[in-house]
C-alpha cells in the first residue's frame, strides 16, 4: 500500500514504524492501507476485505477522523493528511507533560496551510485574516450510516468507552462489508446503553444501532413491531465503529506554486468580512475547476483575501455627525461604500488608503513565505484580483501613481505655455528670476535629501512582482482618462502598465456592470469598436485558445471606414454578449425575441428567422478574411506593425484585417445569460463575479499556463 503508517498485527510482532510510531493504541491485522481518491461510501480495507482487527481494540489514529464545521452547517471532515496530525497532537494532549499537567501542543496546520487547529480548545481559526467566529472542530469515532456524519463527541466517547469495557479482546466476523448488513430480525440485543435522549443496542460485535426515545419513536416502534418488523429495521440508525476511510499521511494537498491576492473594492466598511467571504467562494469555485481540468498538474494556486479597510480611521465620524437624519439607512449605506471613492479622491486621507492596503499586501506576502519557506526558492508566483475601487488602488501602488507629480507636470505645463507666449520685457524678468529661484530650491532640496532621510513619503513599493494583475468590475480605464492618459500608435500593454511592473493586465467585466469600463481604447482608438473578448462557458467543450480568438468589429454592418475615422464610431454601445463570431447581430436578435412577447406571434417568428439568419447565415460568408489571418492561431498575434499603407480595419465579415493591433488583448467579458433582464443584471452583476466558474476557469487559464505548457511539453518529449 505504500502508506506512512504501519501497524503491527493483532499478535504483535513488527511494531509500528515511520512517522505513525507513537500514535499508540493501534495493532491492525493488515501491513498497511492505501486511500482511494474518492468519496463512495465504502470501508477501505487493507489486505484484501480482511477486517482491519482480528479483536476489537482501541482505535487506530487512521480509523479517527477529525471534522470542522463552518457557518452552522454539517460536519465536513478533514483530509487524512490533516486529521492524523490533529489525532497525533490530540493523543499527546492527552497523554500529559508530567506531574499531572496537559501537555503543551502546538497548533496543527490545516487546510492547505489556512487555517490552524488547537486540539486543547477543540477550535479552528485562519492563519491570514481575522474572523471573530472560531471554527469548532470534532473528533470522529463512531458515525452514522450512510450519511458518515460523526455522533457528537460527547455521546461517541461514552459509546466507545462502553464498547470497550464490553467487546474488548473479542473475536470480530471474518468477512466484513458495509453495503450488504446481515438482518438482524428476530436478533435480541446482547448489550445495551441508555444516553440521555436515546439509547444504543448491541445485536453483536460489530452490529450497532441507535434508537431516539422520544415518545413518537417509542409508539411507531411498537407498532411496527407488532406487524412483524424487526426492532432494527423499523426506527434504528445503524452505526459504524470507524471512518469510512482511513487516514494516510499521503492524503495530503498539493504544494502551492501561485498565490492571489484578493482585493476588495467598496462597501467593505457596510458589510465587514464580506470579502473573506467572497474569497472562500471564489477558493471553493476555482477548486471545482482544478478538479475538472488541472488534475494533471502537481501544482496548486491559493486564494487569499486582502481586507485593507478595516483597519484606517480616516476621518472617524466626522462624516455620520454632518448626515441628515431623515431615510438615515439610504444615507448610512451610500456612506459606507459611495464614500470610499470620495476618500480617495481626497488629498488627505488617499494616501491613508494607498499605504493601508500596501502594508497588508505586503504583510500577507511576508507571514506566506515565512510559513511556506520553499515558496520563493522554487519561484512561487504572485497575482492580483482586484475588484472595483480596489483596482485603481492596486494599480497606484505598482506604478507609484501620486496626483502631486500631476500636479507638478501641469505646473512646468503652464510654465511652457507661458514662455511661448507674448510678454513685455518686465514680465520676462520676472519669469526668468522666479525660473532660477526654483532651480536653486530644487538644488538645496537635493542636497539636503543627500544629508538626512527625506521626510516626503516615497511611493509605496511592493516586495514581490506581480504576474497577472486581474481587474474585476473596474473603473480604473475612468480614472486613467481623468488623468490625461490618451490612446497612443503602439499596441502595448506598456502605455498604462508596464510589463516590467506586471507581466500581464486582464480586465474582466460583466457588459450590464454600470461601474466597469474597457481599458483596451486607451491603448489604441480603434478597439473602441472592436468587440472585448468572449469568456469562455466553464462547460464549452475544447474552446479556442484566447490567444488565437480573432478581433471582431462590434458593428459590422456599418460602412467601412479607415482606422483614422473610427473616432465618430468610439461611442457605439456595448452590445448583448454572443458566440465572438456572431455578436452583434445575434445580440440583437435575442433583443427582438424581447420585444415580440409583447407585439405578437408574428414578430416571434421573425425575430427566429433573424437570430438563426445571423447566426448560420454568417458563417458562410466568403472565407477570404480567414485566409488572411491564417498565421493568427501559430501565435502571431504578438505583431504589432502596421503593414504598408493603412488598409481598411474591417471587412463585410466583421474580422479586423492586419492593422496595428494589441500584443495582448485586455478586456474580456463575461457571456450575459439569454434570460436575463438587463435592469435587473445592472444591479447584481457588479458583485456577481465571485462565484462564477466561467471567470475561475478563466483565473486559472492564464495562472496555469506555463505550467501546462511545461507538462505538454515534457508530455512530448516522453513520447
Amino acid at each position: 500500500s505504500g502508506a506512512s503508517l504501519r501497524y503491527s498485527t493483532g499478535t504483535g510482532g513488527e511494531g509500528s514504524e515511520g512517522e505513525g510510531a507513537g500514535l499508540g493504541s493501534s495493532d491492525s491485522g493488515g501491513s498497511g492501507f492505501s486511500l482511494a481518491a474518492s468519496a463512495l461510501p465504502e470501508r477501505r480495507r487493507p489486505g484484501g476485505g480482511r477486517p482491519r482487527y482480528e479483536v476489537v481494540r482501541e482505535l487506530g489514529a487512521e480509523e479517527v477522523r477529525w471534522f470542522y464545521r463552518e457557518d452552522r452547517k454539517t460536519w465536513k471532515p478533514f483530509i487524512g493528511y490533516d486529521s492524523l496530525r490533529i489525532e497525533l497532537a490530540f493523543r499527546a494532549l492527552g497523554s500529559g507533560g508530567g506531574a499531572g499537567e496537559p501537555a503543551a501542543v502546538e497548533p496543527v496546520c490545516v487546510r492547505s496551510g489556512l487555517y490552524e487547529v488547537d486540539v486543547a480548545s477543540a477550535e479552528s481559526y485562519p492563519v491570514y485574516w481575522n474572523q471573530t467566529e472560531k471554527i469548532p472542530v470534532m473528533r470522529g469515532q463512531w458515525f452514522i450510516d450512510g450519511t458518515w456524519q460523526p455522533l457528537e463527541e460527547e455521546e461517541s466517547n461514552l459509546i466507545e468507552q462502553e464498547h470497550l469495557n464490553r467487546f474488548k479482546g473479542q473475536q470480530l466476523q471474518e468477512s466484513f462489508d458495509m453495503e450488504i448488513s446481515k438482518p438482524v430480525d428476530g436478533k435480541e440485543a446482547i448489550h445495551s446503553l441508555k444516553l440521555s435522549r436515546n439509547h444504543v443496542d448491541w445485536h453483536s460485535v460489530d452490529e450497532v444501532y441507535l434508537y431516539s426515545d422520544a415518545t413518537t419513536s417509542k409508539i411507531a416502534r411498537t407498532v411496527t413491531q407488532k406487524l412483524g418488523f424487526s426492532k432494527a429495521s423499523s426506527s434504528g440508525t445503524r452505526l459504524h465503529r470507524g471512518y469510512v476511510e482511513e487516514a494516510t499521511l499521503e492524503d495530503k494537498p498539493p504544494q502551492t506554486s501561485h498565490i492571489v491576492f484578493v482585493v476588495h473594492g467598496i462597501g467593505q466598511k457596510m458589510d465587514q468580512g464580506r470579502i473573506i467571504k467572497n474569497t472562500a467562494m471564489m477558493r471553493d469555485t476555482a477548486r471545482k475547476v482544478e478538479e475538472k481540468y488541472f488534475s494533471n498538474l502537481a501544482t496548486h494556486v491559493e486564494f487569499l483575501p486582502v481586507e485593507w479597510r478595516s483597519k484606517l480611521t480616516l476621518d472617524g465620524d466626522t462624516v455620520d455627525s454632518i448626515t441628515p437624519d431623515k431615510v438615515r439607512g439610504l444615507r448610512d449605506m451610500l456612506n459606507s461604500s459611495a464614500m470610499d471613492i470620495m476618500y480617495y479622491t481626497s488629498p488627505l486621507y488617499r494616501d491613508e488608503l494607498v499605504k493601508g492596503l500596501q502594508q497588508e499586501l505586503n504583510r500577507l506576502y511576508s507571514l506566506f513565505c515565512s510559513r511556506n519557506p520553499e515558496f520563493e526558492e522554487k519561484g512561487g508566483k504572485v497575482s492580483i484580483v482586484s475588484h472595483s475601487l480596489g483596482c485603481v488602488i492596486t494599480y497606484d501602488i505598482m506604478t507609484g501613481w501620486n496626483p502631486v507629480r500631476l500636479y507638478e507636470q501641469l505646473l512646468q505645463k503652464e510654465e511652457e505655455e507661458l514662455e511661448e507666449s507674448w510678454m513685455s520685457y518686465e514680465e520676462r524678468r520676472l519669469l526668468e528670476e522666479l525660473y532660477i529661484t526654483k532651480q536653486r530650491l530644487r538644488e538645496i532640496e537635493e542636497r539636503l535629501h543627500e544629508l538626512k532621510a527625506s521626510t516626503i513619503s516615497k511611493p509605496p513599493v511592493l516586495k514581490f512582482k506581480v504576474e497577472n494583475f486581474f481587474c474585476m468590475g473596474s473603473p480604473l480605464a475612468v480614472f486613467l482618462a481623468l488623468r490625461g492618459i490618451r490612446p497612443g500608435t503602439s499596441g502595448s500593454q506598456d502605455h498604462i502598465l508596464p510589463r516590467t511592473i506586471c507581466n500581464r493586465l486582464l480586465n474582466i467585466f460583466h457588459p450590464t456592470d454600470p461601474v466597469a469600463y474597457r481599458l483596451e481604447p486607451l491603448i489604441l482608438k480603434h478597439y473602441s469598436n472592436i468587440s472585448p473578448v468572449q469568456i469562455h462557458w466553464y462547460n464549452t467543450a475544447n474552446p479556442l485558445p484566447y490567444e488565437h480568438m480573432k478581433p471582431s468589429f462590434l458593428n459590422p454592418s456599418k460602412e467601412a471606414t479607415s482606422a483614422q475615422d473610427t473616432e465618430s464610431a468610439s461611442a457605439a454601445p456595448s452590445p448583448t454578449t454572443s458566440p465572438v463570431m456572431v455578436r452583434r447581430h445575434y445580440g440583437e436578435s435575442i433583443t427582438n425575441i424581447g420585444k415580440a412577447s409583447i407585439l405578437g406571434a408574428a414578430s416571434i417568428g421573425k425575430g427566429l428567422g433573424g437570430m438563426l439568419f445571423s447566426r448560420f447565415g454568417r458563417s458562410s460568408a466568403t472565407p477570404q478574411p480567414m485566409e488572411t489571418g491564417k498565421d493568427g492561431p501559430e501565435g502571431d498575434e504578438k505583431k504589432a506593425t502596421t503593414v504598408g499603407t493603412p488598409p481598411l480595419p474591417h471587412s463585410s465579415s466583421g474580422f479586423l484585417e492586419p492593422t496595428v493591433e494589441l500584443e495582448h488583448r485586455i478586456d474580456f467579458e463575461l457571456r450575459e445569460g439569454l434570460v436575463e433582464s438587463r435592469y435587473w443584471s445592472a444591479v447584481t452583476s457588479h458583485t456577481a463575479y465571485w462565484s462564477s466558474l466561467d471567470i475561475a476557469l478563466f483565473l486559472l487559464t492564464f495562472m496555469y499556463k506555463q505550467d501546462q505548457e511545461e507538462t505538454d511539453k515534457s508530455n512530448l518529449d516522453t513520447v
